[in-house]
């Protein structure tokens, strides 16, 4: 066995395998970026060596620096977590020309299964089905859409050479064709260094089940299961839980073995994961081979019982697999829910900045917190916007549901958006608790997983506003002990400054467009609360950094986190991001000119679609910008004429920075 192993990677994967690594007695170290020095995954290793500037291809990319700190340092072998090098054949190979185990598939299982076109040639020809589609190697635009037209719209454009949702486009009609093709090249390439795509028949109601598999040197190889990843948004998963619902253990068995088979048909050593796509009646078709551990490993471990990051080190060593087939058994139900900073509400645009409050659930044998971040961490728009993933485990699978639910609701986080009120409303979905999934499920619910903003909790603002009375007094009162004055006005507070139990103090905070207002009276163990007209008895006790509230007849936990003007509140059912309307602030701000174009993130712009001059209808497409290695198209909101264009493609803008500036058309 190894005594020490580099990882080459960051954020919760880094974390994990470090985890496994100490526990088995091998030390660890890590590689970071200069926007990752103070990371948690560098503080979780023993040693820690800086790659270089933030760009992947600066740092998490520069194999030849990696090995470099490999071989300084004296690490054995180098375990690639998932993303960047980990499926990436040159590295591998230079890691065994250099000496240092590779802790993954051999080079030529990497290279049989890295293009999508070439593994689904190896799984033709051993007989497992695939989708109708185009694997080819010529790339010529009018034969791809040539060959789009020939299986039939809608298509699915994808990387050959990808994953994770990066360079793949749904494709409707002919029209949409040479948009979506040039748009999924560029992402491939900057996210793969490789332009390559094949085209697939589009399923309309598939469901996406993958079987993990793991091989040893000996030539054994096991299916530890399945795993259903159907709920995703823009080809992302965003759920993911194993065992699949509704399968039966005679298709468990036929997927596992084809997965198997596919395995050993090219010497597969490791860790690995073939994915299916499922139409409802159960039938299935190969899409690819992932040669890496998965993102959502976790549930599979979960109801095995298995560390498959210790499976992945015994194997690399030269060990034996540690179970046989017929060793494994699945026990209970797992989900794993991807905590992202993101923003559902604006087309899940990712989120940046620093995370100023942190609070994650208490975890437990049944409830598991996967994580690289901190309070005070710094999301970067250079990596993947996940934060977490949090695991949940239970008898069955409407134990486990509820277990996340619960879960969900003790997850609090504030600096950065992110998709847990949508992860919440997902899961107690009707159509995710009974089960009736696919790859469609967030598109086909999205009034009831989007709605319309209702009327502010008098919950949010009553916890609101005692957290701000109580930063009220602690400011005044001491002012207050110190003033010789009788008649100082530090001690005749008007309504608006409280410092004593006897005055009434008014809150106002906007929630969106809406205006709500409470006057709080009366001391915290007896505070009188009026909303509305409605007066509410409250009682309020801080302790260990949140309020402890009886609203009237109600007891509940309240956590109130302060940035700037704005009170995030988060309580049970509650997540409100409030405006405090600063009574001595001066009245509004100057509004953004209705005809500039903000940038919705931080980000690269990637391709200009119009010049200065161009008359423009509404939805056309203006500029590209890319960010977190995704394409995100800005649009024109209305018609209008562009009369500038204040960015060129290879240019970074700051979110909010003026993109394109549109006058309205002259009249007819």
């Amino acid at each position: 066995m190894f005594t020490k192993i580099l990882i080459a990677n960051r954020g919760e994967i880094a974390c994990r395998v470090a985890r496994t690594a100490r526990r088995m007695g091998i030390r660890t170290v890590a590689v970071y970026s200069d926007a990752d020095a103070r990371a948690v995954h560098v503080a979780a290793c023993d040693e820690a060596y800086r790659l270089g500037p933030p760009p992947p291809r600066d740092s998490y990319l520069n194999a030849a620096r990696i090995l470099e700190i490999a071989r300084a340092c004296g690490a054995q072998a180098i375990h690639p977590g998932y993303g960047f090098l980990s499926e990436n054949e040159a590295f591998a190979r230079a890691c065994a020309d250099a000496g240092v185990v590779f802790i993954g598939p051999p080079p030529s299982a990497i290279a049989a299964m890295g293009s999508k076109s070439a593994a689904k040639s190896i799984m033709g020809k051993a007989g497992v089905p695939l989708v109708p589609g185009y694997h080819g190697d010529d790339q010529d635009p009018a034969l791809l859409a040539k060959e789009a037209a020939r299986i039939g719209f809608p298509v699915l454009v994808k990387a050959a050479a990808g994953g994770g949702g990066k360079g793949m486009k749904i494709v409707r009609s002919a029209a949409e064709f040479d948009g979506a093709l040039a748009s999924a090249r560029r992402e491939a390439q900057a996210g793969f260094g490789d332009d390559r795509v094949l085209i697939e028949k589009y399923l309309t109601s598939p469901r996406h089940i993958e079987i993990q598999v793991f091989g040893d040197a000996h030539g054994r190889a096991v299916s530890l299961f399945e795993r259903d990843c159907s709920v995703q948004r823009r080809h992302q998963k965003v759920l993911e839980e194993a065992p699949a619902p509704g399968m039966t253990a005679e298709r468990r068995r036929a997927m596992g073995d084809a997965a198997v088979a596919a395995a050993q048909a090219i010497g597969y050593v490791g860790a690995g994961t073939v994915e299916f796509i499922a139409d409802q009646d159960g039938t299935f078709y190969f899409m690819e081979m992932n040669t890496r551990l998965q993102v959502e490993h976790p549930v599979t471990e979960m109801i095995t019982g298995q560390d498959l990051v210790e499976w992945q080190l015994r194997v690399a060593s030269g060990e034996h697999l540690p179970a046989a087939q017929g060793q494994l058994a699945i026990r209970g139900h797992a989900i794993e829910a991807r905590l992202y900073a993101e923003d559902p509400d604006r087309g899940f645009l990712p989120s940046i900045g620093r995370i100023a409050h942190w609070r994650m659930p208490e975890t437990s044998a049944r409830v598991r917190i996967d994580t690289g971040f901190s309070a005070g961490d710094e999301v970067s728009p250079y990596y993947d916007p996940m934060l977490a993933k949090l695991v949940v485990w239970g008898e069955d699978r409407e134990h486990a549901r509820a277990t996340l639910l619960a879960a969900l609701a003790g997850c609090e986080i504030a600096g950065v958006t992110t998709n847990i009120a949508f992860l919440e409303r997902t899961v107690a979905h009707e159509a995710f608790a009974t089960g009736r999934l696919d790859t469609g499920l967030i598109e086909k619910n999205h009034a009831a997983l989007f709605p319309r903003p209702g009327r502010t909790p008098p919950l949010a603002l009553v916890a609101a506003a005692v957290d701000e009375l109580a930063t009220l007094r602690a400011t005044t009162q001491p002012a207050a002990r110190v003033a010789a004055d009788p008649h100082s006005p530090w001690l005749d507070t008007d309504a608006w400054w409280p410092l004593s139990a006897r005055h009434a103090a008014v809150f106002a905070y906007l929630d969106g467009d809406e205006r709500g207002e409470v006057r709080l009276s009366g001391p915290f163990e007896a505070l009188s609360a009026v909303i509305d007209g409605k007066r509410i008895a409250v009682r309020a006790v801080r302790e260990g950094g949140r309020w402890r509230l009886d609203v009237g007849t109600q007891r509940i936990d309240a956590t109130v986190v302060r940035l700037g003007e704005d009170r995030l509140v988060f309580a049970p059912g509650v997540r409100r991001r409030l405006t405090y309307l600063d009574p001595l602030a001066h009245a509004g701000e100057e509004a953004q000119h209705a005809g500039h174009l903000a940038a919705p993130m931080s980000g690269t712009v990637v391709a200009v679609h119009v010049t200065i001059g161009d008359r423009v209808e509404r939805g056309a497409p203006l500029i590209v910008l890319e960010a977190m290695k995704m394409e995100h198209t800005i649009s024109a909101p209305a018609p209008g004429i562009v009369t500038a264009i204040n960015f060129a493609v290879g240019d970074r803008v700051p979110e909010g920075a003026d993109l394109v500036d549109l006058e309205d058309p002259p009249a007819a």
